[in-house]
């Protein structure tokens, strides 16, 4: 666990609104690692079947009964996977094909409502967790529903414990220091793509953690748009509407690898753990640098608190 190993972000762009293709292109890809190998592999946020753009795009994406805005969320809950699933047997399957634990960003259905959820796989091809975002920003309270504290998740992998974070959850303080007390040695951030004050929040995290922090995300141009959703053709401009900028961070925050744009890639680098162990000599949030006598944080871990 002490030696050297790869990580990687996967940046791509998704099969818009189109489950069973974003498997086959999940699958490719997952394989490609493998044969890099990658012994961790971050997708970005809700990659399967793609970030709902239009939330921030079609000025008619909130207009009260408004028909194609009906569509498109209908459209979305029937390519957003229930878990377990078929679909997710085959994200199983390719995970321990090629080796390696996987993090995929989706829309998770349970019933008729949908979550912003990271999926865990271990190398073994099992489910490992889930994470359900928090709190949907903004706009996105249109379409997910609210994780709760039973999956601010950290896993074991052979390499390291590793957990993760959803977009604006890098900007909630106590649930920055809920998932540093559970000791993560790599981090998965998943965003919409990782612009500027996304990676800053990202670099912010791995230098208080001390922890590696891929930062993962997605490219998207109007041509990766399906051609008969109304909606999608509300949005003004050619795009790109998401340029990646997938980043790799050490927990000094020195930048490893990236951030890169507009192409789709692997963005890989190699994480040496002793680093981690090192930096901890004068930050340890968790530990030597903590005032558990002054400051107390309490963390609800029961299920079905969220809605």
């Amino acid at each position: 666990m002490n030696r050297p190993f790869l990580v990687a972000a996967a940046q791509l762009a998704p099969a818009f609104l189109n489950l069973e293709a974003g498997i086959d292109k999940a699958c490719q890809w997952i394989a490609k690692a493998g044969k890099e190998d990658v012994k961790i592999l971050v997708f970005p946020e809700t990659w399967l079947p793609g970030y709902p753009i239009w939330l921030d795009s079609s000025p008619e994406a909130a207009l009260w009964g408004h028909p194609p805005a009906k569509e498109i969320f209908q459209r979305l809950i029937e390519n957003s996977p229930e878990i377990p699933s078929p679909l997710i047997a085959r994200l199983c399957d390719a995970a321990a094909g090629a080796r390696l634990t996987l993090v995929m960003g989706l829309h998770e259905r349970d019933g008729n409502t949908l979550y912003n959820t990271m999926l865990y796989i271990s190398e073994a091809g099992k489910v490992a967790g889930i994470h359900r975002k928090l709190v949907p920003t903004y706009t996105e309270r249109l379409v997910w529903g609210r994780g709760d504290g039973s999956t601010l998740t950290v896993i074991d992998t052979p390499v390291g414990r590793m957990g993760g974070l959803v977009c604006w959850e890098h900007w909630m303080p106590l649930a920055r220091q809920a998932m540093h007390d559970k000791h993560e040695l790599v981090h998965a951030a998943v965003w919409p793509s990782v612009n500027e004050v996304h990676l800053l929040a990202s670099r912010s995290y791995a230098f208080e953690g001390r922890s590696f922090v891929i930062a993962a995300g997605s490219v998207l141009k109007r041509e990766d748009f399906p051609k008969d959703v109304t909606l999608l053709e509300t949005i003004p401009g050619d795009g790109p509407f998401m340029t990646g900028g997938s980043t790799i961070i050490a927990p000094n925050a020195v930048i490893m690898a990236g951030p890169v744009r507009n192409e789709e890639t692997l963005v890989i680098a190699e994480v040496d753990p002793s680093i981690s162990v090192r930096e901890s000599m004068t930050l340890d949030v968790s530990g030597h640098y903590s005032r558990p006598d002054v400051f107390t944080l309490l963390v609800d871990e029961t299920p079905g608190k969220g809605g």
